[in-house]
């Protein structure tokens, strides 16, 4: 024991643990630099290939953070083997063992491949891009990013909804085309109807002519439904991807102003109160 401690250098053990930790620092480092110089090269290309190829921008930010993902994921496996290097451990020794690993694991991971190939196919098959306005698993949002694994979809409440890719059973894209505006508005039974069908049309006109984002209509379809109190009247439109909840918003502003520059009466409940009296 004594001897092996007069064997024991200090000088030269704090020096090979500098060194080592020097080695791993400056491995950091390099990982740092080349990831965000990739993803810098990764970002123009995709740019450039928007203004070659004239495609969609949402199809370039999915190819693009997908793009991103994948030399992460590689990058991250460079450091691991290096820094197993420094270590002095054999990387192909340990993938070699890692193989028989991963088979005795390989059906506890079934849910892992499914996640990639389904996300495999939702790129393959441009079911959803980046930006796009979709239903899927039963959450509604904007897709903010397309992965092999998950699907980062953003609800309109401002929740960030990580959905993993096998979980993807159907998708419903809105995306796709022109948007539907609906606006529904009511009048009371003692107004004209074929009056008010017309106020209507006229004003839906002026607002056809002031919103760019309006490719056809609006349009006032008819009466919708025969209510308690109301008459309700329909209007249609379609409009530009993404743009129908500022139309509908719009419309109804403008139709309610129309109404009651015309005196055609919107109704809204009203309570009667009867007083009785008892006579003595």
């Amino acid at each position: 024991m004594n001897q092996w401690f007069q064997e024991f250098s200090w000088d030269v053990f704090l020096t090979n643990t500098f060194l080592l930790i020097g080695q791993i620092l400056l491995a950091l480092v390099a990982f740092s630099l080349a990831l965000s110089i990739g993803k810098r090269m990764i970002s123009g290309s995709f740019l450039k290939m928007q203004k070659r190829k004239n495609m969609s921008s949402g199809r370039i930010k999915t190819l693009e953070k997908l793009s991103i993902n994948s030399f992460y994921y590689v990058l991250f496996f460079v450091l691991l083997t290096v820094i197993m290097t420094i270590f002095n451990l054999n990387p192909a020794g340990l993938i070699a063992g890692a193989g028989v690993v991963g088979l005795a694991i390989g059906f506890g991971a079934q849910g892992l491949v499914s996640d990639v190939v389904t996300g495999f196919f939702l790129l393959l098959e441009k079911q959803i891009d980046v930006d796009d306005y979709i239903t899927a698993a039963g959450v509604d949002g904007i897709v903010e990013e397309v992965g092999l694994r998950t699907t980062l979809i953003r609800a309109f409440d401002g929740t960030l909804h990580f959905i993993p890719n096998r979980n993807i059973n159907n998708v419903s894209n809105h995306s796709r085309g022109n948007m539907q505006a609906l606006v529904d508005i009511s009048i009371s039974y003692h107004d004209d109807i074929d009056k008010a069908i017309a106020v209507l049309q006229a004003t839906c006109d002026q607002v056809a002519q002031q919103e760019e984002a309006i490719k056809e209509g609006p349009n006032v379809i008819g009466v919708q439904q025969l209510g308690q109190s109301d008459v309700v009247i329909r209007v249609l439109a379609k409009t530009e991807n993404m743009m129908q909840w500022a139309v509908e918003r719009k419309l109804r502003k403008a139709l309610k102003e129309a109404l009651d520059a015309n005196n055609i009466e919107i109704p809204y409940p009203h309570q009667v109160y009867i007083e009785k009296t008892v006579k003595a």
